[in-house]
């Protein structure tokens, strides 16, 4: 008589290592998820920092900031009608937030010499958590 061997795994064992990585992912899952929020957050906080970095430089050039017409292409790419610009600002254009929505300039701004915001996940003012307004005068 020979013996015969089976090697392998019996469906109970796999079940059971499958529910196993059924709950770490449903744990792990949530928190991963937040941090990408809050690094989109992060990362809209950066860009608006640059950008007004670019602003100040373009004011130093100029004598003014961009109006809201001109808006914050002007810190690319000249018009041709601007005196004394020295651009490029900024290495490449920024024209969208982390979340796709353009950042909102206004000049003169109601929170000082101009206002720069993105308006979050939701794309709506106001909010909470990824859908809160990032801005620039807070």
């Amino acid at each position: 008589m020979r013996k015969v061997s089976r090697k392998g795994f019996t469906l109970i064992e796999l079940l059971v290592v499958m529910i196993i990585i059924g709950l770490l992912a449903s744990l792990v899952a949530p928190k991963l998820f937040n941090k990408l929020g809050e690094s989109k957050q992060k990362t809209a906080k950066a860009q608006i920092q640059m950008i007004e970095t670019a602003l100040d430089a373009f004011r130093l050039d100029v004598g003014r900031y961009p109006t809201t017409q001109e808006g914050l292409k002007v810190l690319w790419k000249n018009p041709g009608n601007i005196k004394k610009w020295d651009g490029p600002y900024l290495p490449k254009p920024i024209k969208a937030d982390p979340w796709g929505n353009p950042y909102i300039y206004k000049c003169p701004g109601d929170h000082g010499p101009y206002d720069l915001y993105s308006l979050g996940a939701d794309g709506k003012p106001g909010g909470t958590g990824e859908n809160a307004d990032i801005t620039s005068w807070e």
